[in-house]
């Protein structure tokens, strides 16, 4: 029985954490952490909860069943399956994540030495696309490729500021802004759930898995256990980028108080203390962060798509890089403002399928459970994704009375009623008549 020695193992770990880490993970915690002030760590706890432990279930509920999204989504029937599946992959795929993080990279990594012109732009990404396309074409090296070269490259420059945040801090930590003085928890708690971590970790399962099979493990018990380590190891790593990046934005007032977003948080602290070098370094770090991202996301659309297309995984790699390319070069602000409403409605029946799919065994069909618990919250997730795309017209009055609407998770306590309903009807029921024939 073949088995992953030590170092296989923290490679594994280390690529799980780079394919999470994108240029969105290093820049939502140090806004947060500014504008909580001396609540900042109550606000890191909620973000820790939405950012690195539900990604971290997430891995752990995939490996259980083969790393593969059809398996987990199997309760509410193949069809549904395969279109939530499609969705999420299209979601954090091809249509906006990928090419988000060539946007993001050159936004807050280079735009600031090269201008945000189209041709800077369009150069940069079809480069970075280039590198994406190299990598992803050879999935049985990701191992090699991403966990013992990009990886570690990665975790260096983000040890570098994590250290320097905590033994070089700028000043005192400053006011609350009305927000986190009123509810510092409940906004981290957003905040880290808006990272969407938890759509990756449902793309990113298959990757882990496979990298775990091209070293030749086949035993489900070994493939399953490996995954989990490599996911704890990968929720440790984000624990501890975020808890530095907390600290880095704490103590940022004197430079940043009037800063809107994290981005503009670390280019004040990385040129203060790091001068025009350290512009340089956080140009490397974003697109190491992107990259590492980008490469999974690719790979993972491409092995999905390539079992329900008559299209092979290289001719598919070939098609979503170059459809990424394209789509970067609309800009930041309009894939944002496109994504955001999407990935906001899917996210609640994401969360759903993942919290239920560790209690399958109590029960007699999870069918009956999991497809109408999803059903509900999609509900609940399209209302969410109105009101983000600004139409809050479409949207009943009466959900935003519901407990928690205000914190953007109107749709939880609903939704864990109406499964408590459906347990009552499970049980009643009892074995469905088409297995017990």
């Amino acid at each position: 029985m073949t088995r992953l020695k030590g170092l296989d193992l923290l490679a594994l770990g280390f690529m799980t954490f780079a394919l999470f880490v994108g240029a969105g993970n290093i820049i939502f915690p140090p806004i947060v952490g500014l504008q909580a002030g001396p609540h900042v760590w109550m606000a890191a706890l909620g973000f820790l909860i939405t950012a690195v432990g539900l990604p971290v279930v997430t891995v752990i509920a995939l490996a259980k069943v083969g790393g593969a999204m059809d398996s987990l989504s199997s309760p509410i029937g193949k069809t549904a399956g395969v279109i939530l599946a499609a969705v999420c992959y299209l979601s954090v795929g091809p249509l906006f994540a990928t090419p988000r993080t060539a946007t993001v990279s050159f936004e807050v990594g280079l735009a600031p030495l090269t201008g945000h012109g189209a041709l800077p732009l369009f150069l940069y990404s079809l480069v970075y696309f280039a590198v994406v396309l190299a990598v992803s074409l050879y999935p049985g090296r990701l191992l090699d490729s991403v966990g013992r070269v990009l990886a570690p490259l990665k975790i260096v420059a983000l040890l570098i500021l994590g250290i320097a945040a905590f033994m070089l801090p700028l000043g005192e930590i400053g006011e609350a802004t009305a927000a986190y003085q009123a509810a510092p928890f409940s906004q981290g708690f957003i905040n880290g759930y808006l990272t969407m971590d938890t759509l990756g970790a449902l793309v990113f399962g298959i990757v882990i898995v496979n990298a775990i099979r091209s070293r030749g493990v086949e035993s489900p018990r070994l493939i399953t256990r490996y995954a989990i380590i490599a996911g704890l190891i990968a929720g440790l790593g984000l624990a501890l980028v975020y808890l530095s990046l907390f600290r880095l934005g704490a103590g940022s007032h004197a430079i940043a108080g009037d800063a809107t977003n994290g981005a503009a948080v670390l280019h004040a602290y990385v040129q203060h203390t790091f001068g025009d070098l350290g512009s340089v370094f956080l140009a490397v770090l974003i697109s190491l962060a992107c990259l590492v991202t980008a490469v999974g996301l690719t790979c993972a659309c491409a092995e999905y798509f390539s079992r329900l297309l008559p299209l092979s995984y290289r001719a598919l790699v070939v098609l979503l890089a170059g459809f990424s390319l394209l789509v970067s070069n609309l800009g930041l602000a309009t894939l944002i403002q496109v994504s955001v409403p999407v990935l906001t409605a899917i996210y609640p029946p994401c969360i759903v399928l993942v919290a239920l799919s560790f209690c399958w065994g109590f029960w007699h069909s999870p069918g009956r459970i999991v497809a109408p618990a999803m059903a509900l919250a999609l509900l609940f997730g399209l209302a969410d994704g109105l009101n983000a795309a600004g139409l809050e017209q479409l949207v009943p009055d009466v959900l935003a009375q519901l407990p928690l609407a205000q914190q953007g998770l109107g749709w939880l306590v609903p939704v864990v009623l109406f499964t408590l309903l459906l347990m009552a009807v499970d049980r009643l029921l009892g074995e469905p008549q088409t297995e017990a024939a």
